[in-house]
């Protein structure tokens, strides 16, 4: 049998105060993303449906989805910061998300709540991913789909740059998110076999792993 090396455990890595502030205003120069993301999922998602954003970040994803229809969207982010900044800006925008504080392993909310889940560029964070990935399947309905999308941690290097460099970033951000990724985001992400170790932990009903430029996107369904 192969053994699966594992990353070292490590605490869940939130983003507060003027880290939080930067991240939200890099990634907002990439808002065409989110728009993109958004009308992708729309697409698929019947009107009416509850929606759970794990790792909102500054909640742009919410608020593009929140635009495009009437679904009952939720975001929890385990940063004190974020949730007040998704909040503000959801309110700027006019629309309705519920954006709450706490943990992606013990997700305030009842069994068989939502009918579809998104996990943007956090999975790796994540103290306990198993945990995450267990509440991420009580918390879906019976049928219902998660998309979580995450660094694949064997990304080369230019692989990477060439990411950064079509993100539309200013020349500052540029150099800081090419930083980021060399000296911390790398670091934390998972390959695909320990993806694939995690997920055969959870009862999903469905579940793939598919290469995506420098990333994974995991579909499943409960």
């Amino acid at each position: 049998m192969t053994v699966i090396a594992m990353p070292k455990s490590h605490r869940d890595r939130g983003i507060e105060g003027l880290a939080a502030r930067w991240y939200a205003s890099n990634t907002g120069e990439m808002l065409n993303e989110y728009t993109a993301l958004a009308r992708r999922v729309a697409a698929q998602l019947p009107q009416g449906s509850h929606v759970l954003e794990v790792a909102p970040g500054p909640g742009y994803f919410c608020i593009e989805l929140a635009k495009l229809g009437s679904y009952s969207i939720t975001g929890l982010d385990i940063s004190h910061s974020f949730v007040r900044m998704a909040t503000k800006k959801a309110a700027e925008a006019g629309v309705m998300v519920d954006f709450k504080q706490g943990s992606a392993f013990n997700l305030p909310f009842p069994q068989g709540s939502f009918d579809f889940l998104l996990c943007r560029a956090a999975f790796k964070n994540f103290a306990q991913p198993v945990a995450a990935l267990q509440e991420m399947h009580r918390v879906l309905r019976p049928g219902g789909r998660a998309l979580i999308a995450d660094l694949n941690r064997d990304a080369t290097p230019a692989a990477v740059s060439h990411a950064v460099e079509v993100m539309g970033l200013s020349a500052v951000n540029r150099l800081m998110t090419r930083l980021a990724f060399k000296w911390r985001l790398l670091k934390s992400a998972y390959t695909r076999p320990q993806l694939e170790h995690m997920l055969a932990q959870v009862p999903f009903s469905q579940a793939g792993i598919a290469e995506d430029g420098i990333g994974f996107e995991i579909t499943l369904t409960k």
